[in-house]
């Protein structure tokens, strides 16, 4: 018995060898591709050209907009500087560039800025068909409507037969044809795409109200000559959550966006501030502050920066609660969603750092 289960066993070796080899060339296994040459990356372009350079809004009061002495200043602008303290610890290593709602996709698409920071929702679409990627949520907004306030308007649908300025390009144009078909109420759209020229519009009469994200609206109301002369309707007609975005395909550097944002949030439950978080390393006992603050986990050679990267940022920009209240406080806008976790309401959460 042994010898036959022996031939058969080479017979049945001899023809699949021969069937093998009368397979056309294609059909049998494909020998191992070589690795394909990893794109080039953001970081280390970022490094090899010693700026950072930052896609913002064209000039938002509270997010970005340039002081008296062409200085730039707000929220999204402090996530740039913190991001550039990050790679360089230095927070003007970061060149700003201006983009409407227009042209913003197509300045990262192209390479012209490396990152996008100013008010851009997250949506599907922009997540996928654009090849962008977002890095987390670091303001939780709606669509409103602002009005004059002596027009006597309380709320939404009031506007019927109003016309409403908005941007194109923008979710914003889309959310109000959509609330408007829900809600039966007769819009007439009026689209101008310069963010200034709209503002100028609404101020001149053309529009009777301005539609955008309720954290634009309180920028714009804080930036006019008589601020209570504007309301801000209660209705919100969308959720609209913003946040930094990135190419698709460099989760190198698209990991150190996201865990900045989320070191900022920790510091702030954490009590580490600018003022504080020195003294915090030499004495704060509580295992996560310190692996926040670089003296244990080798958290930041994770990330391709230094250890001491989230010590740095904080001590350059403050912890979120700080960067928030510097920028958006003075236009009037609440924590509101934006508090943390810990707060009835709040939505800013992070990970563990660990």
């Amino acid at each position: 018995m042994m010898p036959m289960r022996r031939s058969l066993a080479t017979l049945v070796g001899v023809a699949t060898t021969l069937f093998a080899a009368a397979l056309p060339a294609q059909a049998q296994a494909p020998a191992a591709a070589p690795a394909a040459a990893p794109a080039a990356s953001t970081l280390d372009a970022i490094r090899a050209r010693g700026t950072l350079v930052c896609g913002v809004s064209t000039g938002l009061a509270g997010f970005a907009l340039p002081d008296s002495q062409g200085n730039w200043r707000g929220f999204d602008v402090d996530y740039c500087r913190a991001l550039a303290i990050a790679i360089f610890n230095d927070p003007t290593k970061v060149r700003f560039v201006p983009t409407t709602a227009q042209v913003r996709f197509t300045a990262l698409q192209s390479g012209e800025v490396d990152i996008l920071s100013r008010n851009t929702t997250w949506t599907l679409s922009r997540d996928t068909s654009l090849g962008f990627d977002f890095a987390g949520i670091n303001f939780f907004d709606g669509q409103g409507f602002m009005v004059k306030r002596s027009l006597n308007v309380q709320n939404a649908r009031q506007l019927d037969g109003a016309t409403v300025c908005v941007q194109p390009g923008t979710t914003t144009e889309q959310n109000l044809a959509d609330w408007a078909r829900g809600a039966r109420v007769n819009i007439r759209p009026v689209v101008i795409e310069r963010l200034e020229d709209n503002v100028a519009a609404y101020n001149a009469g053309r529009c009777d109200a301005y539609t955008t994200d309720v954290s634009g609206l309180a920028a714009i109301r804080a930036t006019q000559q008589n601020p209570n002369d504007h309301v801000i309707l209660p209705d919100v007609i969308s959720k609209e959550p913003l946040g930094p975005l990135y190419r698709h395909g460099d989760q190198r550097f698209g990991d150190l966006v996201r865990w900045l944002h989320f070191g900022l949030i920790g510091a702030e439950e954490f009590g580490i501030t600018a003022a504080n978080a020195q003294q915090m390393l030499a004495s704060d006992p509580r295992p996560e502050v310190q692996r926040i603050l670089g003296r244990t986990g080798e958290l930041g050679r994770m990330l391709g920066v230094d250890n001491a990267w989230m010590l740095n940022v904080i001590r350059g920009v403050g912890n979120y609660g700080e960067i928030f209240e510097r920028n958006l406080t003075p236009i009037g806008l609440q924590r509101g969603r934006n508090a943390l976790w810990t707060t009835p309401g709040g939505l800013q959460y992070a990970p563990p750092f660990r």
